[in-house]
């Protein structure tokens, strides 16, 4: 049995990709399931979460310049390393909106989209 399953895999998952798809619920070919719709939902929340903590472990990496420049070890080098990663994940929102013409980064709710926006 084993040997057959080792010999037929291929067909076997064939098989049942064939019977997954001609099973498919209707909503599906009715095409009331956007797939990109989900996809660009899931994403912008992967970022946002992603995003505060990276925003955290950026705060963390602040605080340890700070130390460092009062003890004069500073490393501008690093420094400019995080303040132009950080600067440029707070823009991300604003970035994306460039780049596509379009206002496809304001899910991301940048800091400087929300600031452009209490302005007005």
């Amino acid at each position: 049995m084993i040997s057959f399953i080792k010999n037929n895999i291929l067909t076997l998952c064939c098989m049942t990709i064939m019977i997954l798809l001609g099973t498919a619920d209707g909503a599906l070919a009715a095409g009331t399931y956007d797939l990109m719709g989900t996809a660009q939902m899931k994403a912008v929340a992967v970022f946002k979460s992603v995003k505060t903590i990276i925003f955290v472990v950026g705060g963390f990496g602040l605080v340890a310049l700070a130390f460092m420049a009062i003890f004069g070890k500073l490393d501008w080098k690093k420094f400019s390393m995080l303040a132009v990663g950080l600067a440029i994940l707070a823009a991300a929102g604003a970035i994306v909106d460039y780049a596509t013409g379009d206002d496809a980064g304001a899910d991301f709710s940048d800091s400087f989209g929300k600031s452009a926006q209490s302005s007005i």
